[in-house]
């Protein structure tokens, strides 16, 4: 911005540096302008001040003056701007431009511009700014003094200085209690030297007119007297305990008190200080600290002494004890004993009082000492301190007590006097007075063990411990004379064993003579006082019995066979030692074995199942025996050959074995060996496996049940399960042949075409076990009663698809089931069931198998689906392809279209690899069914299984008329047949015709296994002139045991002869078998054979054999409509 002024007009130029035109425009304008009014060419103004410093302050007065350089001084008149901005439209003849008052409104660039010459002006260029900045704030004078104190006749030099840091300033120094007085009346330059004690202040001046800085903060300058403070204490005891009162004096060496103030300092926390020349506290843990004084002169002011040296008052928190010892406790009558009593902690300035007494309080003869003391009274005695003004006492000392020791003895005795002891056995302790009355004594026990049961008493009783090891003494006090006793006795010292004893058991020989005894020695060699028990028992499973007298020696003679072992007892009342060892004595026994058997022979058993366990003696006559039984748990069997256990639990478990004894002699046998009865506390849980999981047409499925913990003696017994929707459960079916259960624990099913579900159980005697969980089988086709249909119609899904599963059929109730791993789980608590729709769209990831179940009991077809967290899915049909129509399979990305070549693999074998987003198959076979899968852009999907459904020959015309034309020749020989059969019936030589029918029920075997159903046909009898077959039927196994009903199979033998003339040779025989199978449900295949003899004559050839006779056989196939 320029600012112009003519004679006629003024005007500003705004120049935009930011548009060139603009400026362009600007600049002509601006020259036109200068061409009637001239430029002062060699003239250049420039901005200085009158003051000599760069830093102007807040309120300061600033003059500007505007130089023109080779101007001279006349003719000139002056015009300024701040900021580029004309300040006032006149010029002046003053070359000065004054700010008075600055403040931060006045800062910026200032310029000026110089003027001449009239009515032509001529002008200078504007000077190059002068830039003004105010700092927003009045500076502080700041004092400093080299030393604080100086010493009567001596100076301390004190600086004066401006802060922030400036420059043009003097300084004026002031003294007194507060600033305004200017000492001397002068000013300095910022150092002055003074000598006079006071409190001194300065502040800064410059400028014209006079501009003023704060006042500093204030200096106090103290003079140093000669004289000396000391600090003392009254009374001067080093240690002060609390409570204890104390006076600190403040003492002027050399100076008379009247003419002192006086000022304290302490580090303590006390209150109490006074700033007198002495004051009295009451000492306490705020009082800990140093003390120091000095001495102020009233008449001259700021004249003092030095401070003391500090004194420390260590003040101890609690108050003192007294402490009493004695160099002895115990004197003979007459003697004497010293007493000496101090403080602790040690401190100084006690004396001492003395008491004798129960209780402190009473001062013994009226004395203090001063710390020893000598006595020969016995009794208890007490001390306590004392010092200063008010007196100050410590705490009481512990009591000592002296005792007077008489003449009588005191002894310790042991009841029993035994010198071992066991723990557990209990002792008593007495303290027995030699030469004095027991009425005159009490008793006192010092012990070293960590026994509680010891009692101030004549004696006392302990049960023997490890606490009770140690040594035990006592003395005797005299009732009537004070502290009058017996020195302490003769220690006795108690040993305890931590363990009781064992005592050992020997016999002299351990087989036992026919009518003889064996002598047992028991025997604790480690101690004495022992009575020993003999124990018997038959052996370690029966009840021991103890043998009834005991005996003090140890020894007693037995003569029964079995298991013995003794104890020791001794005191009162009785401690046992531990049982001996034990010895098996045996009886001579005779040859024969006694043998345990089981009824029925398992082992392991349930409970409530019943058993009999019995005794039998090899070779050996039950008459003639008497029977023993031992077990390991705590029945008794009684005495009998058999022993029944029956409702069994699992306290009957264990090892049971026999013997025998003849009546006769008593002569016993051997025990047998033990054997081991389990009792089991539950019935097991039997476990369904089924093979194959998913149907193909024409597979049987076969079921096998496990049972946890086999054993013999199981039937298993097989279930369909039926769908039960009123309590999401089952109900169950007993499969045909079943009713009676299997003893094997695998079981076939023929036929199964649809899903199903199946469960076993076992059982044996009365118990059975519970159900097994349910299994199921599954089949991908859709039958016409129950349906599962899936949206998308696809096996794989991402886990952000939504899938549908509607079960359809002859039912308005429905549940969806679904299989993962061993996991039978409901849709309608995973996932959301709604009529007979389940939608899985939980985002998780899936792989499971589901169906339909209605509430009339049928289940639909099963469908895998799978929903992943991959990228990448292979579009396959969730439902069986039926056999030559088309499919096409293709892959889906989740996220993105598909941009590359798509490989197509079956069974991990690549069959397609090209541009073609899909994998078309027109006409499906059964060669096409396997596992696929698909990648695409390095991404590969899961595989799926597409199975393929075969379609039914009965479907094909051409195979229908093979049906008609068998069914129309099998006609023609049924009626052949029936002629003959008529002829036959009708000719003299009658022929027999046997028929043999066999009809049996259905079990397990023929059921599962084809190879079971035969035929068993006779051969033909040689020479005869009819033949006779025999002939068994197969067994139905389309029903139950209970309704089985007979299949009647008939064989017809029919033989023809041809009646002539005599004399003429018999044609060859024409014979006929038919068999026919009548049947109620069994959809199997009929046979008829037909053989045809050929009716030709036979020729004569002498010498030679006949030849044989052709036969030709015709099968004929008919299968009945389903």
């Amino acid at each position: 911005m320029f600012y112009f002024k003519t004679k006629r007009q003024s005007f500003i130029v705004v120049l935009d540096v930011k548009m060139d035109q603009t400026l362009r425009c600007v600049l002509g304008f601006f020259l036109l302008n200068l061409i009637p009014h001239g430029l002062a060419q060699g003239n250049r103004p420039r901005v200085t001040t009158t003051s000599n410093w760069p830093e102007t302050f807040w309120t300061e007065t600033l003059t500007l003056r505007c130089e023109i350089e080779g101007g001279g001084d006349s003719e000139w008149t002056f015009g300024w701007r701040r900021d580029r901005t004309s300040s006032s439209d006149k010029y002046t003849t003053d070359n000065k431009y004054i700010i008075s008052q600055a403040t931060d409104s006045d800062n910026g660039d200032y310029e000026c511009i110089g003027r001449r010459g009239s009515p032509n002006s001529t002008f200078t260029p504007w000077s190059e700014p002068f830039k003004l900045t105010v700092t927003p704030r009045t500076p502080k004078a700041e004092l400093r003094a080299d030393s604080t104190s100086i010493p009567a006749g001596g100076a301390v030099t004190l600086t004066c200085d401006v802060n922030p840091p400036s420059s043009g300033w003097t300084y004026i120094l002031y003294r007194g209690d507060h600033p305004g007085t200017q000492d001397d009346g002068k000013n300095f330059n910022g150092r002055f030297s003074v000598s006079k004690g006071g409190v001194y202040r300065c502040r800064g001046v410059r400028g014209e007119p006079v501009y003023y800085t704060y006042y500093s903060d204030s200096v106090t300058i103290n003079i140093i007297l000669s004289n000396r403070a000391v600090v003392t204490l009254q009374p001067h005891w080093t240690e002060i305990h609390s409570g204890e009162k104390i006076t600190l004096r403040c003492e002027i060496e050399g100076g008379d008190d009247s003419e002192w103030e006086y000022e304290w300092e302490t580090t303590s926390s006390d209150r109490s200080v006074k700033q007198s020349e002495s004051f009295e506290i009451s000492a306490t843990s705020y009082s800990e600290g140093e003390y120091k004084c000095k001495g102020k002169h009233k008449t001259e002011v700021l004249s003092s002494t030095p401070w003391s040296t500090p004194i420390t008052l260590t003040v101890s928190a609690r108050r003192p004890k007294a402490e009493l010892r004695a160099d002895r406790t115990s004197i003979p009558a007459g003697g004497a004993v010293t007493l000496t009593c101090d403080v602790n902690p040690p401190s100084s300035g006690w004396t001492y009082i003395l008491f004798r007494g129960d209780h402190p309080g009473t001062q013994d003869d009226g004395k203090n000492f001063n710390g020893r003391i000598s006595v020969s009274k016995g009794g208890v005695y007490w001390c306590r301190g004392e010092r200063g003004e008010p007196v100050y006492y410590t705490e009481y000392s512990d009591s000592v007590t002296i005792n007077i020791i008489l003449s009588d003895r005191a002894v310790v005795t042991l009841q029993p006097h035994w010198t071992e002891i066991h723990s557990g056995e209990k002792i008593t302790l007495r303290c027995e007075i030699e030469g004095g009355d027991d009425s005159e004594w009490e008793y006192e026990w010092e012990t070293t063990s960590s026994d509680r049961s010891v009692r101030q008493s004549e004696s006392f009783e302990i049960t023997a411990t490890s606490y009770s090891e140690g040594e035990y003494k006592c003395k005797g006090k005299h009732k009537t004379e004070v502290l009058s006793s017996t020195p302490w006795s003769t220690p006795i010292t108690l040993t305890v064993s931590e363990q009781k004893p064992k005592p050992e058991l020997k016999a002299d020989v351990t087989d036992i003579p026919v009518g003889g005894y064996v002598t047992l020695t028991c025997d604790v060699s480690s101690s004495s006082g022992w009575q020993y028990y003999f124990w018997y028992r038959a052996d370690k499973s029966s009840n021991p019995s103890s043998i009834n007298e005991f005996s003090s020696a140890g020894q007693k003679r037995v003569s029964k066979e079995g298991l013995y072992w003794c104890r020791g007892a001794r005191g009162n009342p009785v401690y046992y030692t531990e049982d001996s060892n034990t010895i098996q004595l045996k009886e001579n026994t005779v040859a024969n074995k006694a043998v345990v058997t089981l009824h029925p022979n398992w082992s392991e058993i349930y409970y409530k199942e019943s058993i009999t366990l019995r005794c039998e003696i090899q070779d050996g006559d039950d008459a003639e025996w008497e029977y023993e039984w031992k077990t390991s748990n705590s029945f008794k069997p009684p005495k009998e050959k058999e022993y029944s256990i029956g409702p069994a639990d699992t306290s009957h478990s264990g090892n049971y074995s026999c013997k025998g004894r003849k009546k006769s002699d008593q002569s016993p046998t051997g025990w047998s060996d033990p054997i081991t009865l389990t009792v089991l506390s539950s019935s097991p849980q039997p476990v369904l496996t089924v093979s194959p999981l998913w149907l193909s047409p024409g597979d049987s499925v076969t079921l096998n049940c496990e049972v946890k913990h086999p054993s013999a003696g199981w039937r298993f017994y097989w279930y369909e399960a039926i769908p039960k929707l009123s309590d999401n459960s089952y109900n169950y079916q007993l499969l045909s042949g079943s009713r009676n259960g299997t003893e094997k624990y695998s079981f076939i099913v023929n036929g199964q075409t649809h899903t199903a579900g199946y469960v076993c159980r076992a059982g044996r005697g009365e118990m059975n076990t519970p159900y097994s969980e349910p299994k199921f089988v599954w089949s991908g086709d859709l039958p016409s009663s129950a349906s599962l249909t899936v949206s998308p119609e696809r096996v794989q899904h991402f886990t952000s698809d939504s899938v549908s599963l509607e079960c359809k059929g002859n039912s308005t109730q429905w549940r969806v089931k679904f299989q993962e791993d061993s996991f039978l789980a409901d849709c309608s608590l995973w996932d959301k069931m709604t009529g007979s729709t389940c939608t899985i769209d939980r985002h998780i990831s899936r792989n499971n198998v589901y169906w339909c179940e209605s509430g009339s009991g049928e289940f639909s077809n099963a469908v895998n689906i799978t929903k992943q967290k991959s990228d990448i899915i292979l579009v396959s049909p969730v439902h069986p392809v039926t056999e030559g129509s088309s499919v096409s399979l293709s892959c889906r990305l989740r996220s993105s279209d598909i941009v590359s070549n798509v490989f197509f693999y079956q069974n991990n074998k690549l069959i397609q690899n090209d541009t073609r987003k899909e994998l078309n198959i027109s006409a499906v076979s059964k060669s096409d069914e396997g596992f696929y899968k698909c990648q695409t852009s390095g991404r590969e999907s899961s595989q799926s299984w597409m199975s393929v459904t075969v379609v039914s020959r009965l479907g094909n015309p051409s195979y229908l008329l093979i049906l008609m034309i068998v069914g129309l020749i099998c006609g023609v020989v049924l009626i052949i047949l029936l002629l003959l059969l008529y002829r036959c019936r009708q000719s003299k030589d009658s022929c027999l015709i046997r028929r043999s029918i066999q009809s049996e029920s259905t079990n397990q075997d023929s059921a599962t296994n084809p190879a079971a159903q035969h035929h068993e046909y006779s051969p033909p009898l040689q020479g005869d002139a009819c033949h006779y077959e025999s002939i068994k039927g197969p067994e139905d196994t389309a029903h139950d045991a209970n309704h089985s009903q007979s299949q009647d199979v008939t064989y017809s033998l029919i033989e023809l002869k041809n009646i002539g003339k005599k004399g003429k040779k018999p044609e060859p025989d024409s014979t006929i078998y038919s068999d026919v199978r009548l049947e109620t449900e069994d959809t199997s295949v009929l046979y008829s054979q037909v053989s045809c003899h050929n009716p030709g004559k036979a020729k004569k050839n002498k010498g030679k054999p006949t030849p044989a006779i052709t036969e030709e056989s015709v099968y004929s196939e008919v299968k009945p409509d389903q």
